[in-house]
């Protein structure tokens, strides 16, 4: 165990919340402190950032969200992740010169679920009403909120894309013509107008809280939000990573079918531990897949600090995530009975097997049930580039790194590309929420409504017959993985991070840390961590490297010789590159008495953990 940390680890018996920015967090908390319950925080947090770190989600986005109701005394998911338009096929993009679904503009476009899900968690789970929640992300938005140096960032790669090609977005995010400074004040008035009629109009439909809650839902998916996205997807031509002008395929249809599902979550078993993920729509199997190889590691014998419990981690890291680019996704192309066998203790005591002590050079999907794994076609990604316009970004959220906005970011290299947000209220209720997409830069703002919409779609791949296929109606398989833990039967922790590929890489070495090692929360955060490279990337144009290891380098230089000696591909970057936990957990003292505790990533100076 570490002795210092970068903040204390926070402690107490009525409330934690830990999320990406201190306001989500304040914001949540303020509404445990009024009475709210978890899920009611959780909402309310998961709205504010969609204005405080409008580079990283927004409500044309999505939102996995995992949770323990201790009335029900079960955990659900609620799968926030919207389907493929269905005139979003494989044909329409081949016609267009195709063979990759482009990673900014309007084509990528799924469904914005974003909205469903979370009052999905309001209306079953949660107290307060449709207006309560959407108050303190509607008041950030009408009457400012400080703009973090990230955001400021994002604006500036993309500055010249707004003043010449989308205007709208040129509209919201340069104010007069200029690049926001960090720090100051930033208003987004037509998303609070957009909020603000939602409510105006659920209200006016009826005073039960449900009620209006369903006709929130209604307003934003068979309503006047739809139809604004409709007309703008249907007559605005912009241009995307093809360089060339395209309209959009999604349409109000589209949106008025979709609803979010409620799911039973995926579990695997690690010693005192049960892990629950969300479905095969996520990458959450992955780190289901790598605790289940790792239950046969020996890392108690490999302190984190260490080569060797780098490498192992790694190693099972790279073989869930060949199986993911095999097995996961929902198209008529996966086989459930194969992905069930994905978790089963037979296979990953086999996959284990396959680990060695030197560093795997190849891309191994392992074979469940007997059945031979099929890959997509990982050359696209060079033909893709050899045409492709990379000047304004490409499909994950683009940084400048030029003066004069390198000066504020406290790491030129510092990764994220989405948001994540975890409670626990004084009654057990827990919730963990990784909210992204429609970020600022994913695609132009529709003018009506004040945001834009995801470009989830370029997760998908045009080979046919593959469980992650691009298909109508069908959700692509999301990097966005929130986690929940339960301790002796117990619900013990949420906790989750943002980015992308890496976000099932940061999050099983975290819970090792903790669980293995005795770590508390803020010590497992604050410990040097690292990524691998080793599958083609989820986001455009999905290239693929093979046996790269990034670590922060407060690594020991003879544990990073090892690993070297061992055979990865080290490449070392700053202190504080890696990771953007949070986290929050509930367990009782040795009198039986309640005790909350919560933790936040120091890296990049905006997460926050706040309790009572």
């Amino acid at each position: 165990m570490s002795e210092f940390t970068t903040r204390p680890e926070i402690s107490g018996t009525f409330g934690v919340v830990s999320s990406t920015h201190w306001l989500a967090s304040q914001a949540a908390m303020g509404v445990l402190e009024r009475g709210g319950n978890a899920f009611d925080a959780a909402v309310a947090g998961g709205f504010v950032l969609q204005v405080v770190e409008p580079h990283l989600n927004g409500p044309g986005g999505e939102a996995p969200i995992l949770l323990w109701n201790e009335r029900l005394g079960k955990t659900l998911a609620i799968n926030g992740q919207g389907v493929a338009p269905m005139a979003a096929t494989v044909e329409v993009f081949r016609r267009m010169g195709f063979e990759q679904v482009p990673g900014i503009g309007l084509l990528p476009a799924t469904v914005p679920g974003a909205f469903g899900a979370w009052m999905t968690l309001l209306r079953e789970h949660g107290t307060w009403s449709l207006a309560d929640v959407l108050a303190p992300a509607i008041r950030y938005a009408r009457d400012g909120f400080p703009l973090i140096p990230r955001a400021v960032q994002a604006i500036y790669a993309v500055q010249e894309l707004f003043r010449t090609q989308w205007t709208s977005s040129a509209d919201v995010w340069l104010p007069g013509g200029r690049v926001p400074v960090p720090g100051e004040l930033f208003q987004i008035p037509q998303l609070a107008k957009t909020y603000e009629r939602i409510i105006q109009e659920a209200q006016a439909s009826s005073e039960d809280r449900t009620t209006q809650i369903d006709a929130a839902i209604k307003l934003w998916y068979q309503g006047f939000v739809a139809r604004e996205i409709d007309v703008y997807y249907r007559s605005a031509k912009v241009q995307d990573t093809s360089g060339e002008l395209h309209g959009g395929l999604l349409r109000y249809e589209d949106m008025a079918a979709w609803s979010p599902a409620v799911e039973s979550p995926l579990t695997v078993d690690f010693g005192r531990y049960t892990l629950a993920k969300c479905g095969y729509w996520s990458q959450g199997p992955a780190f289901l897949q790598q605790i289940g190889m790792l239950r046969h590691a020996g890392l108690e014998q490999f302190t984190p600090h260490t080569a060797g419990f780098v490498h192992r981690i790694a190693e099972a890291a790279k073989l869930a995530m060949a199986d993911r680019l095999a097995w996961y996704g929902v198209a008529p192309g996966a086989n459930i009975e194969v992905q069930m066998a994905l978790l089963s203790d037979e296979y990953l005591g086999a996959r284990w097997a396959e680990v060695g002590e030197l560093a795997s050079k190849e891309l191994r999907p392992g074979d469940p049930l007997g059945r031979s794994p099929r890959l997509p076609d990982l050359d696209v990604a060079r033909r893709t580039l050899l045409t492709a316009d990379t000047r304004f970004g490409i499909g994950e959220p683009t940084f400048a790194t030029l003066p004069p906005v390198s000066q504020w970011a406290e790491s030129e290299v510092f990764v994220g590309d989405t948001c994540h947000i975890d409670v626990i209220d004084r009654h057990g209720n827990m919730a963990a929420a990784t909210p992204s997409g429609g970020w600022l830069s994913s695609s132009p703002t529709v003018p009506a409504l004040g945001f834009a919409i995801n470009t989830r779609l370029q997760m998908t791949w045009m080979d046919a017959g593959l469980p992650n296929s691009l298909t109508p109606g069908v959700s692509p398989c999301t990097t966005l993985s929130p986690s929940l833990a339960l301790r002796d039967g117990e619900p013990y922790m949420v906790f989750g991070t943002p980015g992308g590929d890496q976000q099932d890489q940061w999050s099983p070495a975290f819970f090792l840390r903790h669980a293995v090692h005795g770590m508390n929360l803020q010590e497992a955060i604050d410990a040097p961590a690292w990524h691998v490279d080793h599958f083609p990337a989820s986001f455009w144009p999905r290239q693929t490297r093979l046996n790269q290891l990034t670590l922060e380098s407060r690594f020991m230089p003879s544990e990073i010789d090892e690993l070297r000696r061992a055979g990865h591909e080290v490449k070392v970057g700053p202190d504080w590159s890696e990771s953007r936990m949070s986290a929050c957990s509930r367990e009782r003292d040795s009198r039986g008495r309640i005790l909350l505790r919560a933790a936040a990533n120091p890296r990049g100076m905006q997460g926050y953990a706040v309790g009572r």
